[in-house]
């Protein structure tokens, strides 16, 4: 078994031509970057563009040359003082062992030859080793290998575990991070410094100690290193960001077709609030397990649509279905802005009176999250306190058709159901969806069109698609704009539903949501041009115990805006476009004609009624 060995350093001592190298080949990657340009995900190809060893620290490579071959620099391929202790380990073992490999003869595996560990494929590998000392130059080769080499957790070159372990390019490695990366080499399961800690840090010094035998750090530097104690990442800080990536991905894939070359894509993503958004969450999720709360959404939009948090769950490693994209579900009391808006630009005002009374609307009776009903209450009063019974009659007596048309416009594009109970949002839309629409209430009236996109451009520099800012779409006129929003506000103060959300210095208004026996809470709120909705559920859609949208949704919410208003300046809400001058009046020709009211609407008959339950509050 060891012959093809001894045939081999035979053939390449004695052969001044060898076998040609097969063509190194490396799938094109697209990397995405937030919109400060820190990479966030990367999709395609599993390896990266060869490193750069000269924009490392000379101390990063040398761990990995102290630790895996310390004679790299002096071979031509293979080691023969290596490769003698090897051989005689395989003869006692009687089969071909992975020990002794250079740098270089591990790169020519990674590159060409698969996991066989015959003495065959050992003796190609040696071929191909010099091969590669003859055709590259030993910092190519490093290179080569830094980027191909596997770091666990899905991490494959220096770039991307330095990411993933540390939250840092390889450029700012320490000499203790560079040091437990390299330890990883010998098994990226056993020395993983997040699962196995003992065992990476018994390696860790090992490698250091290499260092300084070869030279490569002075024994101070190798104290100071030691004590050290990195942070670790026990999942990437982008994790929650991968929701995002893989909506922008197809997107990205839709408007370049076949990637040939490598892409960076800048996208709209803010990482702080992004990863801010995860982790919180996961935080309230955990909180609110015992009542019933397995997942959580989150979606947080700019004035303009640009995305700048995207949370599809609370853990992307156990699966990637996206509930804020994907997901449709009911949104109870956060439907109610619709039909509020849709009565303010039908005559109505905060103050006019409506009545809390049981009510039965074609055979179907709503009822309040309270029993005790209030009697003549201001509109104002009735959405700061979610009343049902004057939400289903406004809507009825507005006409559902109109409420689903409001909706429409500001950007609910899954279907509308108009029966009765539609005015208790039973209609089945998505944290998306719910954001755009309720980013016109917070930027003065202008319809969204959420995005994530900004630019794509090739690797090297060439732009291939940017984003184009459409002109501002009004469709919320004042003074309805202005009432509504200053009825949301009211929901966060004192008597209002989403009264935990408030958050002293901060402009601040929105909606609480909870649907038929707590299977969904929604918080859906904002401030001057930031709009961020959540939800929180089950996927099985079974009931939690009694979490409404004023609850753990509010907690979410406030957590995550009280991260992400910190990096923007306190903005108000907008007013909104001024209120348009009353035209003078004209004498009607013919008075016998009927003249329509102003945004009347047509006589669209009603869909069909059917049952549905009461979702409170």
């Amino acid at each position: 078994m060891a012959l093809p060995l001894i045939a081999a350093a035979s053939i390449l001592s004695a052969t001044p031509e060898i076998p040609r190298l097969p063509p190194i080949r490396r799938d094109p990657q697209i990397t995405y970057l937030d919109h400060s340009g820190a990479v966030i995900g990367v999709r395609g190809g599993r390896y990266g563009p060869p490193v750069d060893i000269d924009r490392l620290p000379a101390y990063v490579p040398a761990a990995f040359v102290a630790i895996e071959d310390r004679r790299f620099y002096s071979h031509e391929g293979f080691d023969p003082m290596g490769m003698a202790r090897a051989l005689m380990a395989d003869l006692a073992a009687g089969r071909a062992r992975e020990g002794a490999s250079t740098i270089t003869q591990q790169l020519a595996r990674n590159l060409f030859l698969d996991a066989d560990r015959t003495m065959e494929r050992k003796a190609t590998e040696l071929v191909y080793a010099v091969e590669l000392e003859q055709t590259y130059t030993k910092k190519q080769i490093l290179g080569l290998y830094l980027s191909r080499v596997y770091f666990g957790s899905g991490a494959y070159g220096i770039d991307a575990a330095a990411e993933r372990y540390f939250d840092r390019p390889a450029s700012r490695l320490t000499i203790r991070q560079a040091a437990m990366l390299a330890a990883m080499m010998k098994s990226p399961n056993e020395y993983n410094p997040v699962e196995q800690p003992d065992r990476s840090e018994e390696r860790t010094r090992l490698v250091l100690d290499a260092m300084v035998e070869t030279g490569a750090i002075t024994p101070s530097q190798r104290a100071e290193a030691l004590a050290q104690n990195p942070h670790l990442w026990k999942t990437a800080r982008t994790a929650s960001a991968q929701w995002f990536v893989d909506w922008v991905d197809a997107q990205t894939h839709h408007a370049v077709g076949r990637v040939t070359r490598d892409l960076v894509v800048d996208t709209t993503l803010d990482l702080p609030s992004e990863a801010a958004a995860g982790e919180e969450a996961k935080a309230v999720a955990d909180r609110y397990a015992s009542r019933g709360v397995q997942q959580a959404a989150l979606v947080s939009l700019d004035g303009d649509g640009r995305i700048r948090a995207l949370v599809g769950g609370v853990d992307y490693t156990t699966g990637p279905y996206d509930r804020a994209v994907d997901a449709r579900r009911q949104v109870g009391s956060a439907w109610k802005p619709f039909i509020y808006l849709a009565a303010l630009e039908n005559g109505r005002t905060p103050d006019t009176i409506a009545v809390d009374e049981p009510v039965t609307i074609d055979g179907w009776t709503p009822a309040d999250f309270e029993p005790e009903y209030l009697g003549p209450i201001t509109l104002q009063t009735a959405l700061a306190k979610s009343i049902n019974t004057v939400a289903a009659r406004l809507a009825d007596e507005i006409g559902r058709p109109i409420v689903a048309a409001e909706a429409r416009k500001l950007g609910i594009a899954s279907p509308i159901n108009t029966d009765p109970a539609m005015a208790l949002g039973t209609s089945q839309v998505s944290p998306l969806e719910m954001a755009q629409a309720y980013d016109a209430f917070a930027n003065g009236g202008n319809r969204v069109y959420a995005y994530g996109i900004e630019r794509i451009r090739y690797a090297g520099g060439q732009t291939i698609y940017q984003h184009r800012a459409e002109a501002p779409q009004p469709v919320i006129a004042n003074p309805p704009l202005s009432e509504l929003n200053g009825m949301l506000r009211t929901v966060l103060q004192d008597g209002g539903t989403g009264v935990r959300a408030a958050i002293p210095g901060r402009d601040l208004a929105g909606k609480t949501g909870t649907t038929s026996d707590f299977r969904d809470a929604w918080f859906c709120g904002f401030t001057g041009n930031l709009t961020t909705v959540v939800w929180l559920g089950r996927d099985d859609d079974k009931p939690m115990a009694r979490i409404t949208g004023g609850s753990a949704p509010v907690d979410l919410w406030k957590s995550f805006m009280l991260t992400a208003l910190r990096r923007l300046p306190n903005a108000a809400i907008p007013p909104g476009p001024p209120a348009p001058t009353p035209a003078p009046v004209q004498e009607v020709a013919n008075p016998s004609v009927p003249v329509p009211a102003p945004g009347a609407a047509p006589d669209i008959p009603a869909a069909p009624v059917t049952a549905a339950a009461t979702p409170p509050t």
